[in-house]
């Protein structure tokens, strides 16, 4: 008779510790879920600040100014597309001389760089370029 009740005790134990590590795991996957939503919002509301844009130029041998970049996200959740850059040419004492705006349309996946090609005539006197990002829409 002791037998069995220490066994049904080890038993009834056993089962109680199963159903704490089922309801701890739960609440993780739930503060999880909530981190997960809130840090959606935070990326979709500034795209901006989680887009970055490097580039480098040269001219062809038509003359005109061959522009590669790569566009990054750094966002941990969001996807972005359609992403506005606008295009600074500059004279050699930093005067602008020209903006133009150009897309991307392409998607940016979290975490991930796409590369962008485009050619220009630069106006006379160019001597450099920068590039910003206006905008981007956040791919649903």
């Amino acid at each position: 008779m002791k037998k069995i009740a220490g066994i049904a005790l080890i038993t009834i134990v056993l089962l109680c510790a199963c159903h704490d590590k089922a309801k701890e795991a739960s609440g993780e996957k739930e503060v999880y879920q909530k981190a997960t939503e809130a840090l959606a919002a935070k990326e979709k509301k500034n795209p901006i600040a989680f887009l970055s844009v490097s580039s480098h130029d040269r001219r062809n041998l038509l003359g005109q100014t061959v522009i590669k970049a790569n566009v990054g996200n750094s966002a941990k959740v969001c996807t972005y597309k359609d992403v506005q850059l606008e295009l600074s040419f500059f004279s050699k004492t930093g005067t602008i001389l020209e903006k133009d705006v150009e897309t991307v349309y392409d998607s940016i996946p979290a975490g991930k760089v796409v590369n962008f090609k485009t050619k220009y005539f630069a106006p006379k006197g160019s001597d450099s370029i920068s590039i910003k990002i206006l905008s981007a829409k956040v791919k649903e």
